[in-house]
């Protein structure tokens, strides 16, 4: 961003890159806090709040035209007191208000404009404006004069607009949260309406833009292994292959953007969320141990490797996003011309390359190139061009790069810890699961305070912000996925540690689940549960899946008391839309059975233990659950002391919803009992 304003406002103080990137504005912004409120209170101005983050696209856009613009800021700092708030700081704040958004619009998006009362009741609300009109869109600018002569000439209506708005929210909320009881019945909806929105061309759900949607996936894979539908694994590998020929994977730097702009995925809006990187690589991940089709096993490993090289900081934690812009303009890093290929690899290979990834003179990104494998058969020739995609690296290195949010988020970081964990585990390499430890261990150390109570965000030495339920949610769903992969006892024990204080500060008692932020978190218009699966499963559809493990590790049938509970919570919800809950369903399958339970003992360094072992790694079980019968757990998990080994040979109890067969030291005999 341009600091063509070169005294800083009180931004400046902020660790946030997306709050830092404003500090040069023109405008005299505020932190969400008691200052900002008060001073609106005492001078009797509105708010106005705008909510971003530092990789999007269209946030820079506005603050170019508007944040930027003298003109703009005269009428802000005139009429309004102006709050700037950093969504992946504050997902409490961006929840309501966003919600408030999409009732109002019919839509939501960032950045989120808002304008409220000092008493945070909002009355108008929006996404992008341009600073003047066009196309029909009105400017920011006349919004602003409109809002400040209504409030000055008609105040009472606006403060009763904001409190019917805040009621009509609070009903909204409440309404969402009627329980009801789900059934078996709801899976297969949930399946048809996947199935009716699938494209059966280049995969995916819906029409452009089209994203991701990982835990669509993981739902159809379990839907095919429960109920034999061929047809699910088929939309799951037809959406993995497409994505990987599209333009939405990086094929030179490897790794996914967060969305396509169109139905083919070649035109990404090119931000990398660590999110979305984490949620893909178990897709992948799953999806080769399902089909052992070597080309999952390779995406996979790219999008962790993309991680390993570009997104971990040197304590550990895994830094948050890649800007889409760079130089001020769109995808320009990623972006190729046929001279330029030619230049570096030479006239037969370069334009060999270019034939095989659609770089052409014509372009087909604003006269430029996005690299894509689409429309090719034969992906595994992709091997052969392995020497010039390092080349082509190293020359992009050389541009300038986009922006790294270095900011290191508890949430997301548990969704990394747990594809870390699940590749060192399916594809017995420590490097995956050494990496899942180390961020774990960095999380644990430096995102706790003094009391213990988990903290949202790291930055430059500071943690800051409560945890919200997915970071308790996603990070227990991390540590339940590195306990497996390598059985280190404490990472189950901080599990069910950190399962306990999320039951302690977030559980609704009256109608079970859980809410966003904790009892002990700042009292805001309303206490939303967040319960649609979107871009990330909620945490309440993880929580579920995490105490229904935790129910079959330990034994202790209360964790699984608290899953139905959130099944129950939300089963309006659900049964209107199930195809929007499919993390949910995925935890309510499991809840349905089968499971299986496997308890290891006794010596598992042996080749009969790591035969055992490996057993477990390549088969797709995704309602298995494996305990090693380890001392250090008999304090908290004493069913662990119920399965001795014979002789410390490495010995294997195959349990089906907790009723044990009779134990095995042979591999081949383990491996007959497995459903």
């Amino acid at each position: 961003m341009t600091n063509l304003h070169r005294v800083p406002n009180r931004l400046i103080n902020e660790k946030s890159p997306y709050l830092l990137q404003h500090a040069y504005n023109p405008i005299d912004w505020y932190t969400w806090n008691n200052e900002a409120f008060e001073k609106a209170k005492t001078e009797n101005k509105p708010i106005f709040l705008s909510i971003g983050y530092s990789t999007c696209h269209w946030c820079h856009v506005m603050e170019r035209e508007s944040f930027e613009d003298e003109e703009i800021a005269d009428i802000l700092n005139k009429h309004f007191i102006s709050i700037k708030v950093d969504r992946e700081e504050r997902p409490d704040i961006d929840h309501i208000y966003m919600t408030v958004c999409q009732t109002m619009t019919g839509h939501g998006g960032w950045p989120l404009t808002v304008v409220m009362t000092p008493d945070k009741e909002p009355f108008f609300s929006g996404t992008y404006f341009p600073k003047t009109g066009r196309g029909g869109m009105p400017g920011l600018k006349e919004i602003l004069l409109n809002i400040a002569r209504l409030w000055e000439k008609d105040r009472q209506k606006v403060l009763h607009s904001g409190k019917q708005i805040t009621e009509s929210l609070k009903h909204h909320l409440s309404r969402e949260q009627s329980p009801s009881e789900l059934d078996e019945s709801v899976l297969h909806d949930a399946y048809r309406q996947l199935e009716q929105d699938f494209d059966p061309v280049y995969g995916g759900f819906g029409r452009a833009p089209k994203f991701p949607i990982p835990h669509n996936l993981y739902f159809l894979l379990r839907y095919w292994k429960i109920y034999g539908e061929e047809k699910a694994l088929e939309m799951v590998e037809k959406t993995l292959r497409h994505m990987f020929q599209g333009g939405i994977y990086d094929h030179i730097g490897c790794g996914f953007s967060r969305y396509s702009t169109d139905e083919k995925w070649l035109v990404p809006h090119f931000e990398k969320m660590l999110y979305d990187n984490a949620l893909l690589a178990i897709a992948y991940l799953e999806a080769y141990q399902a089909t052992k089709k070597e080309l999952y096993k390779e995406v996979a490993e790219e999008i962790l490797t993309y991680i390993r090289r570009d997104m971990v900081s040197p304590e550990g934690g895994f830094y948050s996003a890649e800007d889409a812009d760079s130089e001020g303009i769109e995808g320009k890093f990623y972006i190729w011309t046929p001279e330029e290929v030619k230049n570096i690899l030479g006239t037969i290979e370069g334009e060999e390359f270019c034939r095989f990834y659609d770089i052409s003179d014509r372009g087909n990104f604003e006269g430029k190139n996005i690299p894509n494998l689409i429309g090719k058969e034969n992906l595994s020739q992709r091997k052969v061009f392995h020497a010039q995609r390092n080349k082509l690296f190293n020359h992009r290195e050389k541009r300038i790069h986009p922006f790294k949010d270095d900011k290191i988020l508890t949430s997301w970081n548990g969704l990394m810890i747990a594809a870390m964990s699940l590749a060192g585990r399916v594809f017995r390499n420590d490097i995956w699961t050494k990496t899942a430890a180390e961020g774990a261990d960095f999380i644990l150390k430096k995102l706790r305070n003094k009391d213990g109570r988990l903290l949202a965000r790291f930055r430059k030495g500071e943690a800051a912000y409560l945890g919200y339920i997915d970071d308790y949610a996603f990070l227990i769903w991390g540590l339940i996925e590195l306990y497996q992969a390598g059985f280190a006892s404490k990472y189950l024990l901080e599990a069910l540690k950190l399962s306990h204080d999320l039951i302690l500060r977030f559980e609704d008692k009256e109608r079970g689940g859980f809410f966003l932020y904790g009892d002990d978190g700042e009292h805001l218009i309303a206490r939303p549960k967040e319960v649609y699966d979107g871009a990330t499963p909620s945490g309440n559809s993880v929580t579920a899946l995490n105490f229904l493990r935790l129910a079959r590790l330990t034994g202790q049938q209360e964790w699984e008391e608290k899953a139905h509970a959130i099944f129950k919570a939300l089963g309006e919800s659900v049964k209107r839309y199930p195809a929007g809950y499919t993390f949910l369903l995925m935890s309510y399958l499991f809840s349905l059975g089968p499971t299986q339970e496997i308890v290891l003992s006794g010596d598992l360094s042996s080749t009969e233990g790591q035969e055992m072992i490996d057993i477990l790694r390549t088969r797709f079980l995704p309602h298995t659950i494996t305990l090693k019968a380890d001392p250090v757990l008999a304090e908290t998990i004493p069913l662990v002391k119920e399965y001795p080994s014979k002789g410390n040979k490495a010995t294997a109890y195959i349990c089906h919803n907790f009723s044990c067969q009779a134990p095995t030291t042979d591999p081949g005999e383990m491996l007959g009992k497995i459903q």
